[in-house]
């Protein structure tokens, strides 16, 4: 099983709210997830997020991929593989 962390969007239309999620890679992308470990704000001026380290770190060491706009919330966080 293949697993990515990734953004998972919520909110309103026009006003996108995402959770980073971890889930299986062949699972939808507002579908299934295993685990959330945090969110990511980007409508407010500078963007937020907010990430458990711990749990990332853990995800990270067990092989899952992040995508590439959580590759670089994870290096804003100070989160490195």
């Amino acid at each position: 099983m293949a697993v990515k962390i990734r953004l998972r969007r919520m909110g309103q239309k026009k006003a996108p709210f995402y959770r980073i999620v971890v889930a299986d890679s062949r699972s939808p992308r507002d579908g299934r997830f295993i685990e959330e470990i945090g969110t990511y704000d980007p409508n407010t001026d500078p963007s937020t997020f907010k990430v458990d380290e711990e749990l990332a770190k853990k995800w990270l060491s067990n092989g899952a991929q992040p995508t590439d706009v959580v590759a670089k919330l994870f290096k804003l966080a100070g989160i490195e593989k």
